[in-house]
């Protein structure tokens, strides 16, 4: 698959060959769903907690004698029928992560990759750099983020990020910006366009051949 490589000012810089097998496939839509529904499970702090029967602290006294009231019977307060007292199976502090095989990983990624490709939402740009005097600038930034389509978007660079293109783009909404290694399905599918620098597509290839 060819595809024209820009520059962040949107000047043509060639063209790259981007492999079939990572960027071509025929999405799995179910397979999408799996990979986000772990990368979600993953970042739940599963930190809900409640207090059970024998973690109120109450009297155990018996509350009136069993028999001649007219009322039912009853105990200790710390039941679950009185207000103030526990709760019957209710959450605990637990993780709600579950393990995915890495080959549904990989192909969850390929599927999410050939999706943007599909629909013409990949930019290859040849480097994440933002230069010059307004380097660290975000409205220069937006201008050119403007111009090349991207403005709800996901960047992803090479292994180190530029430090001044990070700086201008965490001020703009709906752009993310992400190293190579950070790359995930959910972050993909959560923006309109891709934008990937040439050492994040030969990266990609690499890693999911």
């Amino acid at each position: 698959m060819k595809v024209k490589v820009t520059t962040l000012d949107s000047k043509a810089a060639g063209d790259i060959t981007l492999a079939d097998e990572v960027f071509g496939i025929s999405p799995r839509a179910d397979i999408v769903a799996r990979v986000v529904n772990w990368q979600l499970a993953k970042r739940r702090a599963g930190t809900h907690k409640v207090k059970s029967r024998g973690e109120i602290t109450a009297t155990t006294a018996k509350m009136f004698r069993q028999k001649g009231t007219g009322r039912a019977r009853h105990g200790a307060a710390s039941v679950v029928q009185f207000r103030g007292g526990g709760v019957v199976h209710g959450p605990v502090v637990r993780d709600h992560g579950h393990s995915l095989p890495k080959k549904v990983r990989q192909l969850g990624l390929k599927s999410a990759l050939s999706a943007k490709a599909a629909e013409g939402k990949i930019i290859v740009v040849d480097e994440l750099k933002s230069g010059g005097k307004n380097g660290a600038k975000t409205a220069a930034l937006k201008a050119k983020l403007a111009k090349l389509g991207a403005e709800n978007a996901l960047f992803i660079g090479g292994a180190e990020l530029d430090d001044n293109f990070v700086r201008a783009a965490s001020n703009i909404p709906f752009v993310d910006v992400l190293p190579q290694q950070g790359i995930n399905v959910y972050d993909i599918l959560r923006r309109d366009v891709l934008v990937l620098s040439k050492d994040a597509a030969a990266h990609l290839e690499e890693r999911l051949k």
